[in-house]
């Protein structure tokens, strides 16, 4: 099985889609001329404005549903495995797709606010819709469909719940070991396992109103109180931020562990935690009550800064101060070694050891239960937020054919996959959910380049937005029809 799943990954995840995710963030910063810069200004105040409404959610319920999304196990764990395989320098490449994403999310946030629709009394829109509507290939959409419904209802939460387990046996300890049909699993493993599947099973049943209550008042607390802490640690040892600094930098173009693992590694574990060009943003963006399109695709470009330059940075500092971390390194041969060893070389990258150790490091007896409860909290979020788009891509499935799977069925798979993510082997996860970003990846940045040639909705929104802006921003309003847009149902109604 994990020769199978390698072998798959390693197709999926080759080096055309890393330079894809990059260019695809180049041409889209260069064309919306960076608004990820010229509209950081207006991306801050949309974040607490906007109302929701008996279909839809509000702005910020919309960026803590995309955030609870984006702030999970990568954030921790998966800059962890990054600088674990890519050395120092891989933070580099994190940042850079971060910087150049937060374009690509832009432009797939606002086509899905622009194409949502309003389906049994909530709003409902993603990928799948755009590209029927815009490309008018069913097939194109439906394969989109598919492979989100396998990617957020299968693949996805094992990784999640995995990360819950091993910080949980690194904070307290495996306990006995216990016979089970998974094979020998420790007794702290089987009770976490437990827990994310009676408190998952009692929130997903609730639907899309209590998921969105949730994460609007855990997700925020929980960042702000990882970064507050990471703050602390690295006021701390202010010392040695610019000599991580400059590791970073050094590393990134002349890297310990390759110059392809540091990119590789850097952008596979950057999209995976920001999920720009992924195509799981623009479910939660098409769930908001705006007033314009545009707004919902900047705070959600927004939500990636949040990710990956705040609390990415912040995972990677500690570890690089503390020097927590180990460098692995495989060569032409497939022989496997560590060229960077400060902790114990039976470590697992990726886990969220590192991150635990690098603040026990700190606050003895205090880190590793810390960085517990906190990943509990990040991944657990992230796990309804998969359930959300899975469950969005479900209702589009259903609409056009017999899908053989329900609501229900669909819970009912993603707390057993939870469950299951939590027994077994990390790295088995981690490759699972690899397969399951790439799919969605390759899909959707292939689908929205294509879109820009055949209309530039966004781009059109965008600029009219900004006009807007500076001729009557306090009366926003969108008019697909004046502005050459078609197929947009929900806003010609209005």
């Amino acid at each position: 099985m994990t020769e199978i799943v390698d072998a798959i990954n390693g197709v999926i995840w080759s080096p055309a889609l890393i330079y894809l995710c990059l260019g695809a963030g180049l041409f889209y910063s260069v064309t919306t001329r960076f608004l990820q810069v010229r509209h950081f200004k207006e991306m801050c105040r949309l974040l607490l404005r906007g109302k929701s409404s008996d279909h839809g959610i509000s702005s910020f319920q919309a960026l803590a549903v995309s955030l609870s999304g984006r702030v999970g196990t990568g954030n921790i764990a998966g800059v962890a495995a990054a600088i674990g395989f890519g050395g120092p320098g891989a933070v580099f490449w994190m940042w850079v797709v971060a910087f150049l994403g937060a374009a690509t999310a832009y432009v797939e946030s606002t086509l899905g606010q622009i194409y949502k629709e309003d389906f049994e009394g909530s709003y409902r829109g993603g990928p799948a819709y755009y590209i029927e509507t815009l490309l008018g290939s069913r097939i194109y959409a439906l394969c989109f469909a598919v492979a989100t419904v396998i990617a957020c209802g299968l693949l996805l939460p094992t990784v999640q719940s995995n990360s819950i387990g091993n910080a949980v046996v690194q904070a307290v300890g495996a306990g006995s070991d216990i016979a089970t049909s998974f094979g020998v699993i420790s007794s702290t493993k089987i009770l976490v396992a437990l827990s994310i599947l009676i408190l998952l099973g009692f929130i997903v049943f609730g639907g899309l109103k209590r998921i969105a209550n949730f994460t609007q008042v855990v997700v925020p607390f929980m960042a702000l109180t990882y970064i507050l802490i990471a703050v602390a640690i690295i006021a701390l040892n202010i010392g040695k931020l610019p000599e991580v600094i400059g590791l970073i930098l050094g590393d990134a173009f002349s890297p310990m562990a390759g110059f392809g693992a540091a990119i590789g590694w850097g952008v596979k574990r950057g999209v995976y935690s920001n999920e720009a060009g992924q195509g799981t943003g623009p479910h939660a963006a098409a769930a908001a009550e705006v007033e314009h399109p545009a707004q919902q695709g900047l705070v959600q470009a927004f939500s990636v800064y949040i990710d990956t330059l705040f609390v990415c940075s912040a995972t990677a500092f500690m570890i690089l101060i503390a020097g927590t971390y180990n460098v692995e390194s495989t060569d032409a041969n497939g022989v496997t070694q560590l060229i960077v060893q400060n902790v114990a070389a039976d470590t697992a990258i990726a886990t969220p050891a590192f991150t635990q150790m690098a603040v026990d490091s700190v606050v003895k007896g205090f880190g590793e239960g810390f960085v517990a409860v906190a990943l509990f909290f990040f991944a657990f979020t992230t796990i309804l937020a998969y359930y959300f788009i899975a469950e969005v891509n479900l209702a589009y499935l259903r609409r056009h054919f017999r899908f053989p799977m329900n609501d229900t069925a669909l819970k009912v798979i993603v707390v057993m996959a939870a469950f299951y993510g939590t027994v077994k082997d990390a790295k088995l996860a981690w490759n699972l959910g690899d397969i399951g970003v790439g799919l969605m990846a390759w899909l959707n940045i292939i689908a929205i380049l294509i879109i820009f040639f055949k209309g530039r909705p966004a781009m059109v929104a965008l600029k009219d937005y900004e006009k807007q802006l500076k001729e009557n921003p306090d009366n926003i309003q969108f008019n697909p029809k004046e502005l050459g847009i078609t197929g947009a149902k929900f806003w010609e109604k209005q």
